[in-house]
């Protein structure tokens, strides 16, 4: 049994899901997710529980039950709490603004870069270097924070470029001096 999967995901007040031929909808205070579930898992719900079964124990099947039980149980807190990627400006003159519904990346380029923000996904900017993109959707999120990383990716000498808060560059020693 998948250590994951057999867990149960108790559904907290407020949020109400609906599971119709393994397509799962979930409503909450920050908004609605709908995902189509593959059709091997039978997902069940009893009160305020979901469960996730398998209907035999084949490989695939091993591996789509824990997966099954984390997308749902990632669309009841993304309803609920929300989820938020931080990112770090970091390089002389490299900053961000954010003007109306657009982020300005200012990376050292001829050009500013302005990304439009996307329906369900929020951007701040409570210091010129720092970047928090916030929405329900983890998958949604954590795309947006990797196509603004894509932008300017961290370099190894000097440490410039658009990174994750918690990410760590290995960092490269310059030219050796005689």
């Amino acid at each position: 049994m998948s250590r994951i999967g057999k867990m149960p995901i108790t559904i907290p007040g407020g949020v109400t899901v609906t599971i119709v031929d393994n397509n799962v909808t979930v409503k909450g205070p920050k908004g609605t997710l709908s995902e189509k579930l593959h059709s091997d898992m039978i997902i069940e719900q009893e009160n305020n529980v979901v469960t996730v079964k398998r209907r035999s124990d084949d490989k695939q099947q091993k591996a789509l039950h824990g997966l099954t039980r984390s997308l749902i149980s990632n669309m009841v807190i993304g309803v609920t709490e929300g989820y938020k990627k931080q990112l770090e400006i970091n390089g002389v003159g490299f900053k961000a603004t954010k003007q109306g519904k657009q982020l300005v990346m200012n990376l050292g380029y001829s050009h500013n870069v302005v990304v439009d923000e996307p329906e369900g996904i929020t951007f701040e900017v409570p210091s010129p270097n720092v970047i928090v993109v916030s929405g329900s959707s983890k998958q949604q999120v954590g795309h947006i924070a990797a196509e603004l990383r894509k932008n300017r990716p961290p370099e190894p000498y000097l440490g410039k470029g658009v990174k994750y808060a918690d990410e760590r560059i290995k960092r490269k020693a310059g030219k050796a001096g005689k």
